[in-house]
């Protein structure tokens, strides 16, 4: 019983990290220096300030990655360690997810890899920018409502453990 509630803990320890790890992706673009510079005060074009936009987008791609490997190590531990907990549909359930997230992410990978801010008009450069963040909302939306699946599942597992009940 105690090793299933070392592994409880330690899923949920790991889903505190993966929380820092999503909102590094968001912080690699969520400061807007290079949509504010484009959108600002200047109406004229400046075009050194697409320079901006490329870092924001290789700061991206490295979080990204980071994050994509992070999930990889954690998903591969779950899948290992959870379905004696959670029983063979549950635990199938939850690599479903696992792979959905996994593809979201590899998507915004590709999606940021294949950006360019060569001859980019500031309309463009914008709504390039706006594509981004759409898919790092739409990983952090995911990976948030799975951990909060899971973490209730999780917790639901700890009382009965702690309440001297085994899984079935």
């Amino acid at each position: 019983m105690s090793q299933e509630l070392d592994i409880i803990k330690r899923v949920k320890a790991e889903h505190e990290v993966l929380r820092g790890h999503v909102k590094l992706v968001g912080d690699s673009i969520s400061d807007r220096e290079a949509a504010h510079s484009l959108q600002g005060a200047h109406t004229e074009w400046i075009p050194g300030r697409l320079e901006l936009v490329a870092e924001k987008q290789k700061a991206l791609q490295r979080t990204l990655a980071g994050l994509e490997e992070g999930l990889a190590r954690h998903f591969s531990f779950e899948e290992r360690v959870l379905p004696p907990l959670l029983g063979e549909l549950l635990a199938r359930a939850l690599a479903m997810e696992h792979r959905e997230i996994a593809a979201e992410i590899g998507g915004a990978i590709s999606m940021a890899a294949s950006m360019t801010t060569e001859g980019l008009g500031r309309e463009e450069a914008m709504a390039q920018d706006a594509r981004i963040q759409q898919a790092v909302d739409g990983i952090g939306h995911l990976v948030g409502e799975h951990a909060a699946r899971e973490e209730a599942l999780l917790d639901m597992l700890e009382r009965a453990l702690e309440g001297g009940v085994r899984p079935i």
